[in-house]
Formats: C-alpha cells, structure tokens, sequence
C-alpha cells in the first residue's frame, strides 16, 4: 500500500525565476481585466500587443460584466524569453443562469531587464 504523501508527490519539470515573472505577469494582467482597470492593463500589453489590437478592441476586452474571474493553469516555454499560458475568463450573464467560459491562451515576453509583458489578448 503506497502513503497518502508519495501519492501526492509528482515531479514537475524545474520552475525558474523567468516562469515565475512571465506568471506574475500573466496573472497582473488579468486582475487588471478583472477589475475592468484598462490604463494599468494597457502598460502591460508589448508593443506588438497594442500594435496589433484597436483601441477599441482593448477598451472591449477590459469592460466586461460583472462578477468576473479566471483560471490560470501551468505554462511552457516556447523559446527564450516567451512563456504561454492556458486561461479561461468566466463572467456570468445577466440573462443567463450559467457562467460564461473563454478558453484562451496568453503569452508573455520579456522585453528586456526582466520586464515582461502580455503580446496577445486573451
């Protein structure tokens, strides 16, 4: 009979402190979506991120209905520099009795000096 701690134990690959920062990244973005804080949500969007998004598009994307959440799960690598993130935005519907889900991917580049940044809307 194996113990209740050996059947909880996995061995996940290394994290390192650039997974950390792409995911502290990833999730202040979306508090930002969250709280509907567009200025502090755009500060964190690359600069293909805004280049490729209208104004409108992200003013969309930042006012949603209320109460809001997300699920973030665990990234990858996808080369030096750039991590992607599974994420799920839920938001539930005034005429709706279920919540509504947004599966999505986020990824975040470093863009120097340890600053990273979202470079796609979820």
């Amino acid at each position: 009979m194996s113990s209740p701690v050996s059947d909880k134990t996995r061995t996940d690959p290394a994290v390192d402190s650039s997974y950390v920062s792409a995911l502290a990244a990833a999730d202040h973005f979306l508090q930002a979506w969250h709280s509907g804080d567009v200025e502090h949500g755009i500060v964190l969007l690359s600069s293909h991120a805004k280049s490729a998004a209208t104004s409108d598009t992200i003013e969309i994307f930042f006012s949603n209905p209320q109460p809001c959440a997300y699920e973030i799960t665990r990234g990858k690598a996808l080369k030096n520099g750039r991590y992607e993130f599974p994420v799920v935005l839920v938001c539930d519907t005034a005429n709706s009795r279920r919540a509504h889900r947004h599966f999505s991917k986020i990824v975040i580049v470093n863009t120097g000096n340890n600053d990273w940044a979202v470079d796609n809307l979820p």
